[in-house]
């Protein structure tokens, strides 16, 4: 299998984020080669910073330079391909109610901002199509298919968005697509033979055996896991059956790097900053 291919430029060393979108210096030089090595993903966008699956947290993502923008795909009543993390609206909207239940037109009308800061008052939930149209050519976008056994159809439609775009045939991986949900990924897969696809695993997969690894390689690129069940064999495991592994999410740097220290592929985190100036330690 190809193994993923390189998209990192070089990154500059003599300045760092902190937890808080300013500017700081670090207090130790910066490894090039773990600046090239490592994957960064903007967990639902640049999340520690702005509203997740808005607008605001994906520009805050490219902003900061993140390799890509994750984002959450769901499917409304009538069909509309929108990004939103929960099947509910109730925890990042002023609404209620299940996603599937709800005609765009009614999600759109909500305020999916005010929750995280009134300065983010009225960003709005975006679609897939925005999503594409506003971010292509500019970061890469990983796609994850929310609980998509709720939303017949939404492989076809993801991968209907991608086409009409020329977007199925991506340069240097920049398009990922993901999912819990691994015979939708075999469905996708086939959809978009030449898109990356990826197997996410939860806590439950920390028992994960070489056969069920080999058997998600005849089909995905990355196995893609909860952070807290990742070891130096499993990295080494996933990496000997030709994957990739992102696990997820970091919110802290230590976190951040303790992944770095794991040999992973990329670091999914809500703080970009924290993938980009680990520090060095351990030497």
């Amino acid at each position: 299998m190809k193994r993923f291919l390189s998209i990192l430029a070089l990154m500059g060393i003599g300045i760092t984020l902190s937890s808080q979108p300013a500017f700081a210096t670090p207090v130790n030089e910066i490894s090039k080669q773990q600046q090239q090595q490592m994957i960064n993903v903007a967990h639902r966008g640049a999340s520690g910073h702005a509203p997740e699956n808005t607008m605001a947290a994906f520009q805050k993502g490219v902003d900061m330079k993140a390799d890509y923008i994750e984002i959450d795909v769901q499917m409304t009543k009538d069909g509309e391909l929108v990004l939103i993390h929960d099947t509910t609206v109730d925890r990042t909207t002023d609404g209620i109610g299940y996603v599937g239940d709800l005609t765009f037109e009614a999600i759109r009308q909500l305020d999916a901002g005010s929750w995280f800061h009134e300065e983010y008052a009225g960003e709005k939930v975006p679609t897939f199509d925005e999503v594409l149209d506003s971010f292509r050519g500019k970061t890469g976008i990983l796609i994850e298919l929310k609980a998509p056994e709720l939303y017949p159809g939404i492989e076809e439609k993801v991968a209907v968005a991608l086409i009409e775009r020329n977007m199925h045939k991506p340069n240097n991986n920049k398009i990922i697509i993901q999912s819990f949900n691994h015979e939708s990924m075999k469905k996708s897969k086939e959809l978009l033979p030449e898109v990356p696809h990826g197997v996410l695993a939860g806590p439950s997969w920390a028992n994960v055996t070489d056969e069920q690894l080999a058997e998600f390689a005849s089909y995905a690129d990355y196995f893609n896991p909860n952070m807290n069940i990742v070891t130096p064999e499993l990295v080494d495991r996933v990496h000997e059956v030709g994957m990739m592994i992102f696990p997820y999410t970091s919110r802290s740097q230590e976190q951040a790097n303790h992944l770095f220290d794991l040999n992973v592929d990329g670091i999914v985190s809500d703080f970009p900053e924290h993938v980009y100036y680990h520090p060095v330690h351990n030497q």
